[in-house]
């Protein structure tokens, strides 16, 4: 499949304002982890066809989810250097969220990432899940460097109530996830770059509804697809999704 099929029939949710729902049913998320290893069987068959090579060596930096670490977005990040792109790691190791004042420590992951991505002028983001937070935050950042952000499952527009592990932040963190009020608005906020949110309906754990965007921005998108929120990493249409949507950007640029 081209990525230029990909987008031919995308399955977009206009946004209508509606608000989050509430967390995803229980059953949804007791079967995740038997979708998300069918997902992986299929994910095999699937890798055994070359994508298209349409990377041009854009350089892409993965954010992976709570509680995660970079070898749960191994099976993306192979697809998208199979594809051409150089694929990066975000370099930190095991998400626990963020750690004190959340500018500070998007400030120093920032910097983190610049070095990193050396000596990349212009870049992508993808994140899944929480790691979606950070790469839309730091593209409002570095709107002059960033070429689009995607995120795979991430509730920007909701809180951990419509979630079902925000047990497992205060866990790992110690309290509250920061995303109230103020905070909450600026999250759903998208940044002034290209942004697309990629969400499913078989979500187990966190609402789609908080996946996508409350209202019509000029350069966002939802586009739903067909996973489990632990198998988002793998799953063969989210890897094209993905791939599809960072070619079709970085072909426009190049035309332009």
């Amino acid at each position: 499949m081209t990525s230029s099929s990909l987008l031919l029939h995308p399955k977009s949710r206009a946004a209508a304002g509606t608000p989050p729902g509430r967390r995803p049913a229980l059953a949804l998320l007791a079967t995740e982890p038997a979708r998300a290893t069918l997902e992986a069987v299929q994910a095999l068959g699937h890798w055994r066809h070359a994508p298209e090579q349409v990377g041009q060596g854009h350089t892409v930096v993965l954010f992976p989810g709570l509680a995660t670490d970079g070898l749960t977005l191994w099976p993306l990040r192979r697809h998208l250097e199979r594809a051409g792109f150089r694929a990066m790691d975000w370099g930190q190791g095991f998400n626990t969220g963020p750690r004190g004042d959340p500018d500070e420590w998007l400030d120093r992951l920032a910097e983190s990432i610049e070095t990193r991505m050396s000596p990349a002028r212009e870049v992508s983001l993808v994140g899944w899940s929480l790691g979606g937070f950070y790469a839309r935050e730091l593209a409002k950042r570095w709107p002059d460097r960033v070429n689009q952000v995607i995120t795979i499952g991430t509730p920007f527009n909701g809180s951990a109530d419509d979630t079902n592990v925000g047990w497992l932040f205060r866990l790992l963190n110690g309290k509250r996830p920061p995303n109230e009020a103020a905070l909450r608005k600026r999250l759903a906020e998208p940044p002034s770059v290209p942004t697309t949110s990629l969400y499913s309906r078989r979500d187990g754990v966190v609402a789609w509804e908080a996946c996508t965007h409350a209202r019509r921005f000029r350069q966002a998108r939802d586009i739903e697809v067909q996973a489990s929120h632990m198998g988002m990493g793998w799953a063969p249409e989210v890897l094209d999704q993905v791939s599809g949507l960072l070619a079709s950007r970085h072909d426009r640029k190049a035309a332009a």
